[in-house]
């Protein structure tokens, strides 16, 4: 059994690529914090609200809406084994 992503659920992250910031890496849409500080941050024990207070640009629906996308997405891959 295979498993799809929806374009329009990836759309909907508040993301942005772009080559000319941050050399593509995915950030916050509207920042040059990339995504993937969120979840290192996270898995070394620091909370959302220390990330949020470290990183000021990043807006808490921001994080979350990466967060759920994240959990609905390992759900989603659990169901499709």
């Amino acid at each position: 059994m295979s498993f799809v992503i929806e374009e329009e659920a990836i759309e909907r992250l508040p993301i942005s690529i772009d080559p000319e910031v941050m050399s593509g890496t995915p950030v916050f849409e509207g920042t040059r914090v990339p995504v993937d500080a969120l979840l290192n941050n996270l898995s070394a024990g620091v909370s959302l609200d220390e990330f949020l207070a470290n990183f000021r640009t990043v807006r808490r629906e921001q994080a979350l809406a990466v967060l759920n996308f994240s959990s609905e997405t390992l759900k989603k891959l659990g169901l499709s084994r």
